[in-house]
């Protein structure tokens, strides 16, 4: 994989793939800041402060930031993880040097108006009630917070009510400032245009942020308690949560857990779970099995719906798939096919050149480089039958399971 890599005598790093067969510039700055990295009092900030990215800068109203490159046909956005603020754009080539100029504008000159901070701390509320009513989403949230019980990786994104209606101006000012650091900060560029005029375009308007360090170190999540909960709200359909904490981002059996994931419940209609639970018995309209790695620990889990008298039979086959990874091995062409359509996929997601811009700069502030689809592909490639059956003896053991299910009320 070809990319160019320059970092700044501030610590900001500029990395940038070239594409010549599009029309098309993304790019963005990735922010080794997430919903983790705040205290309790701080519940919600960092989704916050992505917001009121969008509502004032030094020289910038929110009118002028929302047409300045939607006007030109582009599309401005922002997002927050655990782990990660991004500030992207995609915008036709020729615009790329104000795309550029305005994300660095929104990412280092926010003001943070009171009068937009009223306005946009309704904005959340309402998403937050949103999420609530769609169970679908909420139940990701509490099983987080049930699995990481006690640690900011339980907590919400969105914060809590209390807490997005205590935030003041100064409040993203001292969380910045505390939080922030260059060298943990990418500006990431993929597209039509080289990198002579990336770095003509930005190099003078990241050269000028001043160098920061901070002291903030994140704290581990180190203690795990199954727990099995039961909750009725006024829904039609029952929805169950199946999982646990799994492998970081440096375990080196993360791409062998991501094939494992992928045979279990996996995207493509022929994984298991989609084929007992959905096409041979009815049960459900979709099911979807996850893993999601971060910096000290990961997560394994298993979501879906189905009627409230078919939930226990729906449970007993999910636990019966998990069973029948931890101990029958795969057969030669099982394990084959599994890695030729996990390697499909990935290969398939690298030709969305938006998300594999926002790949590159995670991969640099979590590795420090960036990982080649062809060393991924091999690490896939050289995964045992044995492997799969021990990793599935580690992450689908019963005894370590946790359970959550909604029940209509």
């Amino acid at each position: 994989m070809q990319y160019n890599l320059k970092e700044l005598p501030n610590g900001i790093r500029i990395v940038h793939q070239e594409v010549t067969h599009t029309r098309m510039v993304h790019c963005g700055f990735v922010v080794n800041i997430g919903s983790r990295d705040e205290s309790t009092e701080e519940e919600g900030l960092a989704h916050f402060w992505e917001h009121m990215a969008f509502k004032g800068t030094k020289k910038r109203k929110a009118f002028h930031i929302l047409n300045r490159l939607e006007s030109l046909g582009g599309e401005l956005n922002a997002y927050t993880t655990k782990e990660k603020i991004c500030f992207y754009a995609t915008t036709l080539k020729e615009h790329f040097g104000k795309a550029a100029e305005l994300l660095c504008d929104i990412t280092f000159n926010s003001t943070f108006p009171q009068k937009q901070i009223e306005k946009e701390r309704q904005v959340i509320l309402e998403e937050m009630s949103m999420y609530r009513d769609s169970p679908d989403d909420s139940i990701q949230d509490d099983f987080d917070a049930m699995v990481f019980a006690g640690h900011a990786l339980g907590r919400n994104i969105l914060g809590r009510e209390e807490t997005v209606k205590s935030f003041s101006q100064q409040d993203f000012f001292d969380f910045i400032s505390s939080r922030l650091d260059t060298t943990q900060l990418v500006f990431s560029v993929v597209g039509n245009i080289p990198f002579s005029k990336v770095l003509q375009r930005v190099e003078s308007f990241l050269i000028a942020i001043p160098q920061k360090r901070s002291l903030y170190v994140r704290s581990p999540f180190v203690h795990y308690k199954p727990a099995d909960k039961v909750v009725e709200r006024e829904i039609t359909q029952a929805h169950c949560a199946i999982g646990q904490p799994a492998y970081s981002l440096y375990d080196k059996r993360r791409f062998q857990l991501y094939l494992l994931n992928n045979i279990l419940g996996g995207p493509s209609m022929n994984s298991r779970l989609n084929l007992a639970l959905r096409e041979k018995y009815g049960y459900v309209y979709s099911v979807e099995s996850t893993y999601q790695a971060y910096s000290d620990t990961g997560f394994v889990g298993v979501f879906f719906g189905t009627e409230q008298n078919t939930v226990k039979k729906a449970k007993k086959l999910v636990l019966k798939e998990m069973e029948k990874l931890r101990t029958k091995r795969l057969g030669t062409m099982q394990l084959h096919m599994a890695k030729e359509q996990a390697i499909g996929q990935m290969a398939m997601a690298e030709e969305n050149y938006a998300a594999l811009m926002l790949v590159f700069g995670k991969n640099l502030l979590d590795k420090g480089r960036i990982e080649s689809l062809d060393s991924i592909f091999d690490q896939i490639r050289e995964t045992t039958a044995e492997d799969l059956m021990d990793i599935a003896n580690e992450v689908y053991h019963p005894d370590q399971l946790s359970f959550l299910q909604y029940i209509p009320a």
